[in-house]
């Protein structure tokens, strides 16, 4: 017959113990908030340029050469040259529960003009700094992928 020692069965117990810990429904909550927070904070507190755009592997970023973009709280986004001003919308919304950007979308909607236009989507955030965005977008349709990198003005 087999014995067990008391010393695996307390072993056995702290693990159940520490199982049943990190399965609590205190996890469940979202914790993305702060880094979506961090995020909104950053893009409001500065004005930003496009350094980089690739549409389905074309360059062009010549089209926002010498605009200045202001992300305001309210979810108004401005492109100015200082002759043209254009007016969008911006936001970050999440969808899932972890506290990476991997949850978080940057939504950008401009209705005209067209070069503007292009940059409506629902980018996902590669990576965010104080200073630097990169974001990308895969095409439902073609899976070509558009880059595009906001920096710190």
């Amino acid at each position: 017959m087999m014995t067990v020692r008391p010393l695996k069965i307390s072993t056995l117990l702290l693990a159940l113990a520490l199982v049943i810990t990190a399965c609590s429904s205190d996890d469940d909550t979202p914790t993305n908030d702060s880094t979506k927070n961090t995020l909104e904070t950053n893009l409001t507190a500065n004005t930003w340029i496009i350094t980089k755009y690739l549409d389905s592997g074309e360059d062009e970023l010549y089209h926002y050469s010498g605009y200045v973009f202001t992300f305001e709280e309210n979810g108004r986004l401005i492109a100015t040259n200082g002759t043209n001003t254009y007016a969008g919308t911006w936001s970050i919304t999440s969808f899932g529960s972890s506290n990476s950007v991997d949850d978080l979308d940057f939504n950008i909607w401009f209705n005209i003009p067209e070069t503007f236009n292009e940059l409506s989507d629902d980018w996902d955030i590669v990576s965010s700094t104080s200073s630097k965005i990169e974001l990308l977008d895969v095409s439902g349709g073609s899976g070509e992928i558009d880059y595009l990198t906001f920096e710190r003005n």
